[in-house]
């Protein structure tokens, strides 16, 4: 069910279990519950972050779903079953370091606190969750300048990294680098930092891929199957847009564009709930449907059957739904199936 996947030296599973829920829309206690059932599932890689849970991310709750997982490993002594990926901050708003992103002389530091919240002493899998230089991830897109910073700035910044975790890495404490929400540029640009200083390889990309966000699909696609990079696919379901619960514009109270709402927001999914994105969503359930698929299994097996190294993140509020998106890993989809998908995307490309 869950063939396992290569991350340079480590061997995962095909699925990983999403955390960033866990502390905030996920108590503790269902937290337990959730890393329980995905363990038992054979989904043995796990990612979080220093700043989860989300959204939104806030001091206050900084590093707080790193330590309900590692409450969970004191609780269990099942560390040894498990890779477990973090990720550091770049820059942000003031709920990680003051704003401050990571920096050669800040991200040891900030491997450390990880590890001590997840009371471990490595992780598998060592993360930069956006870059420093900015990124045209998260609906950024639209407006991308890529003039913010110069070559020579952000090579200096990729040394310094990269020189700082190759003694990380030599420590033990971290077993292998990815990059989150990068390009094609950036992604190339790491590979050759990691030849200048002896510092890890990029050996994953978690960037945002699923049937509705499609970005990944030609450039990274290219460089992640020739240079052995790994996606890291997170929101396959385009926050929730796929499972059907937003169909014909409906905002359930309990979702998490209800739940945005409200804390303040605006309720659009992070720039995903847009009247073409409602209109994809709809689109790719009748599909679905029409060939006797569930739309949410569909959208993973998709994810896990692209002609690059892909590996869904799948998360989940409740254990209900965790459960729900475990019956269907098993699925594989017939060429029918494939053949529709590639008509829905030529009829919906890039609705958000």
């Amino acid at each position: 069910m869950l063939d396992p996947r290569k991350l340079g030296a480590l061997t995962i599973s095909g699925v990983c279990l999403g955390t960033m829920t866990f502390g905030r829309d996920t108590p503790e206690p269902e937290a337990f519950a959730q890393m329980d059932r995905a363990l038992a599932a054979g989904i043995t890689f796990w990612d979080t972050a220093e700043m989860y849970p989300v959204n939104p991310a806030v001091a206050e709750t900084h590093g707080r779903t790193e330590q309900i997982i590692g409450a969970w490993l004191a609780s269990r002594g099942r560390r040894e079953e498990l890779q477990i990926a973090t990720k550091a901050s770049g820059p942000n708003g003031g709920h990680t370091r003051d704003g401050r992103g990571f920096t050669q002389d800040s991200i040891a530091q900030a491997v450390d606190d990880s590890l001590r919240r997840l009371r471990t002493d490595r992780v598998e899998l060592y993360q930069l969750h956006w870059p420093a230089r900015g990124s045209y991830a998260f609906r950024q897109n639209w407006t991308y300048d890529p003039r913010k910073t110069g070559k020579a700035e952000v090579q200096d910044h990729m040394d310094g990294i990269l020189t700082a975790l190759r003694d990380i890495v030599a420590a033990g404490k971290v077993r292998a680098f990815g990059l989150s929400n990068e390009s094609a540029w950036g992604t190339m640009s790491w590979l050759a930092a990691a030849e200048r200083t002896g510092g890890p390889r990029v050996v994953s990309v978690q960037n945002e891929y699923g049937p509705l966000c499609r970005l990944y699909d030609t450039d990274m696609a290219e460089l992640g199957q020739k240079e052995d990079i790994t996606l890291l696919a997170y929101s396959p379901l385009a926050a929730g847009l796929l499972t059907g619960k937003y169909a014909g514009g409906a905002v359930p109270a309990d979702s998490r564009a209800g739940g945005d709402r409200s804390r303040g927001g605006d309720g659009m999914l992070g720039g995903r709930r847009t009247a073409r994105g409602i209109a994809a969503a709809d689109a790719w359930g009748e599909m679905a449907r029409g060939l006797g698929l569930d739309p949410i299994h569909a959208a993973i097996a998709f994810v896990r059957q692209r002609p690059f190294p892909a590996v869904p993140i799948i998360g989940a509020t409740r254990l209900a739904q965790l459960d729900h998106l475990l019956s269907g890993l098993d699925l594989r989809l017939d060429d029918e199936a494939l053949a529709a998908i590639d008509a829905f995307h030529r009829a919906h490309p890039l609705p958000y």
